[in-house]
């Protein structure tokens, strides 16, 4: 495994790909719903809760696709995207790590927005603190509190208990018999 402490946006394209880690692991989903454009940091140790920590970036600027739909005349970047990003992250830890199989995110405790992303940031920051992985036969789990924090330095969203899966039994049967999706 290719496992380094920072990451650029092409590695992490690669991994929604599945050719940074494998394609047998949790992926990134490509751009545009791709919402980390790099990982500053990354470790196994360290953090809040001494159980792993990651700093991770999104470039915003006025062409991303959000802000020309959400909304009109009034362009703000859903916090639904922030939260994602968030997950997206903490999946990604898991693939770091080594765990195998298909990324769902599972939850969230508790979500607050105290503030918006807007055209005029240049980005915003990721601080994900690792507070539990559960890895029983390659079967991996993690939470996890986050935040984003604007160029400006405000921290606008608290997210606790995020929680995120890796599944090896994840089938897509393709319009069939919904009853056959394993989750």
């Amino acid at each position: 495994m290719n496992q380094k402490n920072n990451y650029n946006e092409k590695d992490l394209e690669k991994s929604g790909t599945g050719s940074l880690f494998g394609f047998d692991t949790g992926k990134l989903p490509l751009p545009p719903m791709l919402m980390v454009s790099r990982i500053k940091e990354i470790f196994s140790t360290g953090g809040k809760y001494n159980k792993g920590k990651i700093k991770a970036e999104l470039d915003i600027n006025e062409d991303n696709w959000f802000f020309l739909c959400h909304f009109k005349n009034d362009p703000v970047m859903p916090g639904c995207l922030g939260l994602d990003g968030m997950w997206q992250i903490v999946g990604f830890y898991l693939t770091w790590l080594g765990g195998k199989g298909r990324g769902r995110a599972l939850g969230v405790g508790d979500v607050k927005f105290k503030g918006q992303i807007r055209p005029y940031h240049k980005k915003i920051t990721y601080n994900i603190d690792i507070k539990r992985v559960i890895n029983k036969n390659n079967k991996y789990m993690v939470w996890a509190d986050g935040t984003v924090t604007t160029d400006k330095q405000k921290t606008i969203y608290f997210a606790k208990n995020l929680q995120v899966g890796l599944f090896d039994n994840l089938t897509y049967d393709f319009g069939g018999d919904p009853a056959l999706d394993a989750f």
